[in-house]
């Protein structure tokens, strides 16, 4: 399990853009466009969300409400995900092509577990915390038609991670499990408990403590106040 690639971008607006059949709105600024990075990059706790951006030094976070802060430092995608996107889309997807800041290799993103701990390289050790949520930005800089609904489909949605100790990450660091809490709330079921089965939600605060501040609200008002009609699945 090793990283692929490092990720950074500044932030682009449409005249920027580079992706073929991108749409990315006219005007509007994002750092979606993360490229590849030679040497070391690094990494550390940016501060809390809406008040800081992103955990890597000098990438872009240009929406703090919504993106950025130390929950969401830092967000990791597999190139095993983009490889088969490829297929499916017929097109090229260059490392960074979904946003993320670390393309890895050997390393399934989206089943890891919430609260579980990487050591990348000698120093740097991050937590996940939580699934990368589509929205408009993502689908206007793919440019891909009914991309949001494909992408929640496929509920394969790279990870976000905190930091919980600084450190630098380059291209070929080894990527270390060093903790996998006991529960089920894997990113991807954190993603349909979030998106297509929200009767799931109950079933996330297994994940205590390692859990963002945003998906433990959601859970938590959802079993303060449930839908009589939904069914929890087996």
């Amino acid at each position: 399990m090793r990283i692929l690639s490092v990720n950074v971008g500044l932030p682009r607006t449409a005249a920027d853009r580079s992706l073929p059949g991108s749409a990315f709105a006219a005007g509007l600024a994002s750092g979606i466009d993360k490229r590849p990075v030679a040497g070391p990059v690094a990494v550390a706790a940016p501060g809390p969300k809406g008040e800081a951006g992103g955990g890597l030094a000098g990438d872009a976070v240009v929406s703090w409400k919504h993106h950025g802060g130390d929950d969401q430092a830092v967000y990791a995608f597999a190139r095993e995900d983009l490889d088969r996107w490829e297929r499916e889309l017929g097109r090229t997807l260059p490392d960074g092509s979904f946003g993320e800041n670390l393309t890895t290799s050997g390393v399934d993103v989206s089943g890891a577990r919430i609260g579980e701990r990487w050591r990348v390289g000698d120093r740097l050790l991050l937590e996940v915390t939580s699934p990368r949520i589509p929205c408009r930005t993502f689908a206007d800089w793919l440019g891909e038609r009914g991309w949001m609904r494909r992408f929640t489909e496929e509920a394969a949605p790279g990870a976000y991670l905190r930091v919980l100790e600084p450190g630098e990450v380059r291209a070929g660091d080894p990527v270390t499990v060093v903790h996998r809490p006991g529960h089920e709330v894997s990113v991807a079921f954190a993603f349909r408990a979030r998106t297509t089965e929200r009767a799931l939600l109950p079933r996330v605060l297994a994940a205590g403590d390692g859990l963002h501040p945003d998906l433990r609200a959601k859970a938590e008002r959802y079993v303060a106040s449930p839908p009589a009609a939904e069914e929890v699945p087996a």
